[in-house]
């Protein structure tokens, strides 16, 4: 469980973006949620001097489709791809099935291909929990998936 605000980080610390083209992908599912983790994402990516039109926003219906469109979003010339998600907690096994197969999913395209994938997908027991996480009480997860994506997107660049 969350219990500092992922917001916080030293600034001092992050390369300036503005060299870097970024591509953020985000599940139309929980919408809610997941705009206020794009907001997080693409106002901090903004703040460490990436460029607007250096940040390509997709839309994919839910976060099982965030593998496919990180794919094809790596194959956009960006630096560092963002995948936001939320996936919440129901009465059925469909919450583990997706979870799993969307960290398994993130975590291969990191390992098969050249350009990172952030992991930015909130798998939360309920509502409450998400909305503490995308902007609320314990921040905004968005703010450190755009802070790895600088950072993994220096990494790619000095490697």
């Amino acid at each position: 469980m969350a219990t500092a605000n992922l917001s916080e980080y030293d600034k001092n610390t992050i390369p300036n973006a503005k060299d870097f083209r970024f591509g953020i992908v985000v599940s139309e599912w929980n919408d809610t949620i997941t705009n206020g983790l794009f907001k997080g994402a693409y106002d901090t990516l903004i703040e460490h001097g990436a460029l607007p039109e250096n940040i390509v926003y997709w839309q994919v219906p839910g976060s099982y489709e965030l593998i496919y469109g990180s794919k094809k979003m790596q194959e956009q010339m960006v630096n560092a791809v963002i995948a936001i998600g939320s996936v919440i907690q129901g009465e059925t096994k469909h919450f583990d099935f997706v979870c799993e197969a969307v960290s398994q999913g993130i975590k291969d395209l990191n390992v098969m291909r050249e350009t990172p994938v952030i992991f930015c997908v909130l798998t939360d027991n309920n509502m409450q929990q998400a909305i503490d996480r995308s902007g609320g009480k314990h921040g905004n997860k968005g703010v450190e998936a755009a802070v790895a994506a600088i950072k993994m997107a220096e990494l790619r660049r000095k490697a």
